[in-house]
């Protein structure tokens, strides 16, 4: 029988199907998988002359199509895993087996079916080299392969496109995603032997179709790495944040964080690769690196998108607050959610979840309200609460209008342009310090991670610095001046002559109303307990609202009794 050597035939036909020249490039000629002797990479056999002899022949070739020239590696791989993915991988089938009889890095390159002998590569080679390109028998960190895509799979998921629709290069093999999905192992028009290039996500997004991804700033950004710290962008050729797209946070092979891919095991190393001032304008490193922060360091491998909206157990990571397919600069007023958190699950002022929030507070409350393991409060009050969800409630006797306009219809001190119809975020009180630093509390020199200074220390002198936070909003001048109303009077009288704080007789959230009443504790009235104590004479510790510019309080501070002592 007349035998024909490949080689041959490659050169009787490669000239005439690869033409014209531009067609050529697009031949597996000349890329790294031709490991013949005329090969252009630096792996490849010492004298071997034929091409596709490393994983085709014409005869006695493994059952699996297409005529394979190579043993199946038959390992149990470690699959990947996620509690985000709604497809099952299984052990790798149909082409995924025959990609990794060279790429798991267990079967020497040379050793094909159709030699006696493996065939003997340059410089003592024998597996796959160690690399990107070694995948490892732990495929966990790699893209799910050897699963059953199909419209049932797209519509459970709600984010991926219905294979029907996948009408272009990327093409199932029996129903089934395979390696062959993304790589053509013919042709590497696009570097890694990718179908289409994965510039602008433009692969990525054939199947994933995230919510509010159009949007985002991620998907259009044209910042680009300035050269400082660590380059972003380690597995990708591209340049700017909208290039990168996806691989900003995700590796499609050998992933640090196996679970969803990401470049880093640390959550946040994901986000501070760029945002540390060397790709995102705001340096939000460095208010990680302040004395109060919410410390995304603390925790590891403890946020899931499938955790429940109301926290069980606390921890913090900057996907919990953000959304980084969502996240866009789109300023809002309060208490509307701005960009910065768009797209992330909340809980509503009546404690139900919510899958994507519309209030900014919604966000606060999934881990400051109902969540089983809240902090203790800062200063202790006549009445306990820490459930910023009851403190904020529009029932309330008294609150800072987060969710709404507060109840006093007369407040002089506010500074134009806050009225009495006025809404603040949790946010105007805390978040990071300092001149020009980003919104949000991220980190901050002041307790609470607030953006002021607000003393509670009992015998603290008045002043501007002391209680800023309070004089960003409340005019200091009418709120100490000594000629004014009632109210003006007693303030001077006790932050100015008798050096109280704010904080003793103000409760800066708000009282519930499960807990508090309209006689009581109107105008934030919860006494600290710590400097405020009962009338010995009279047993009562509590303020009685008596009318506008009017009120009794029955308590000891400073070793003065009010027995009651009237303010009229």
């Amino acid at each position: 029988m007349l035998q024909i050597k490949i080689e041959n035939l490659l050169q009787v036909f490669l000239p005439i199907v690869l033409l014209p020249a531009c067609l050529f490039a697009q031949s597996i000629v000349n890329t790294v998988h031709n490991l013949s002797v005329s090969g252009p990479g630096s792996v490849k056999a010492v004298s071997e002359s034929e091409i596709c002899i490393f994983c085709h022949t014409p005869h006695n070739s493994n059952p699996r199509p297409p005529l394979w020239n190579r043993n199946d590696p038959g390992f149990n791989y470690i699959l990947y895993n996620s509690s985000t993915a709604q497809g099952l991988p299984g052990q790798p089938t149909g082409a995924s087996v025959l990609c990794l009889s060279c790429h798991d890095g267990t079967i020497a390159l040379g050793n094909v079916l159709s030699r006696s002998s493996p065939i003997s590569f340059s410089g003592g080679v024998t597996t796959m080299p160690p690399g990107k390109s070694n995948l490892g028998t732990d495929l966990s960190d790699d893209h799910p392969i050897s699963f059953v895509y199909n419209s049932a799979l797209a519509a459970a998921d709600g984010q991926l496109a219905d294979p029907a629709t996948l009408s272009g290069p990327v093409k199932l093999e029996n129903g089934e995603l395979q390696c062959i999905a993304c790589h053509d192992p013919h042709r590497n028009i696009f570097n890694d032997f990718l179908v289409v290039s994965h510039r602008y996500s433009n692969l990525c997004l054939i199947c994933h179709q995230r919510t509010h991804w159009n949007l985002s700033t991620h998907q259009s950004s044209s910042a680009s790495w300035n050269g400082n710290g660590n380059d972003p962008w380690f597995h990708t050729p591209f340049n700017t944040v909208a290039e990168n797209g996806c691989e900003n946070c995700h590796n499609p092979h050998k992933a640090d964080g196996h679970f969803r891919l990401m470049n880093y095991l640390p959550e946040e190393n994901n986000c501070l690769d760029c945002h540390n001032g060397n790709v995102a304008g705001s340096d939000i490193q460095l208010q990680l690196s302040k004395s109060f922060i919410h410390n995304v360091y603390n925790y590891l491998g403890m946020h899931d998108p499938e955790e429940a909206n109301v926290v069980q157990t606390l921890h913090v990571e900057c996907e919990d607050c953000h959304n980084p397919h969502a996240v866009r600069n789109a300023p809002a007023s309060a208490p509307n959610a701005n960009g910065f958190v768009q797209g992330v699950k909340g809980v509503d002022t009546n404690g139900n979840p919510v899958s994507t929030i519309q209030y900014t507070y919604e966000l606060c409350y999934r881990c400051h309200a109902d969540s089983p393991t809240l902090p203790a409060s800062p200063t202790s009050r006549q009445i306990e609460q820490n459930n910023t969800r009851l403190e904020f409630d529009l029932n309330n006797p008294s609150f800072h209008p987060i969710e709404g306009p507060g109840v006093n219809p007369n407040v002089p001190s506010l500074i134009s342009p806050l009225t009495e119809s006025s809404v603040v975020y949790c946010s105007d009180c805390h978040a990071s310090d300092g001149s020009g630093s980003p919104a949000g509390p991220h980190g901050s020199i002041y307790p609470q991670i607030l953006k002021f200074r607000y003393e509670t220390a009992d015998n603290t002198p008045e002043s501007y610095q002391n209680y800023r936070l309070c004089y960003e909003c409340h005019d200091r001048t009418v709120i100490i001046n000594s000629t004014g109303n009632f109210g003006q009077r007693v303030h001077r009288k006790h932050i100015v002559d008798q050096d109280t704080p704010c904080n003793a007789c103000h409760d800066p959230h708000g009282i519930s109303s499960l807990q508090g009443n309209s006689t009581n504790n109107t105008h934030l009235i919860n006494f600290d307990i710590s400097i405020v104590f009962a009338d010995p004479v009279t047993g009562r510790l509590e303020f009685e609202d008596t009318g506008s510019y009017r009120g009794r309080c029955y308590l000891r501070c400073h070793g003065v009794n009010h027995s009651p002592e009237f303010y009229q």
